[in-house]
């Protein structure tokens, strides 16, 4: 049996260099533009069915974990993104009230060229502007 360790190899720094020197904040930004702040066609976890979901332009995308794949004949990044609302309270003081409006998940080829988007979204947040199909 032969026994490999991973813990110091050379594949972790290589992963750690690309990270640092991927913009992901740039990248969710230029997604959420390019779908003008709407996700269409989602069902969640009930199994209800929305057209379309508008969400606020002023969300804030929270990089919480990266990962690489590989498959016999692909190799992709994971990004996976915490999408907050943070809105700010004016009647008082300046306060900040930060809501969690679920997750966004981007998936990207070795050319860094988009692949696919997964969302898990709080439809019950009043954040967002549901239309029921």
């Amino acid at each position: 049996m032969t026994r490999l360790e991973l813990k110091n190899h050379q594949v972790w720094q290589d992963l750690t260099e690309i990270l640092q020197s991927l913009d992901a904040n740039h990248l969710v930004q230029e997604h959420l533009d390019q779908c003008d702040y709407k996700v269409c066609g989602y069902w969640d976890e009930q199994d209800e069915y929305y057209e379309k979901i508008t969400l606020p332009r002023t969300l804030e995308a929270e990089l919480v974990s990266s990962s690489i794949g590989v498959t016999h004949k692909e190799r992709f990044l994971q990004l996976k993104f915490l999408l907050i609302a943070d809105t700010v309270d004016n009647t008082k003081t300046a306060s900040s009230n930060a809501q969690k409006l679920g997750e966004l998940v981007l998936v990207y080829d070795e050319n860094l060229e988009f692949i696919d988007e997964n969302w898990l979204l709080d439809v019950d947040s009043s954040f967002l502007m549901k239309l029921s199909g």
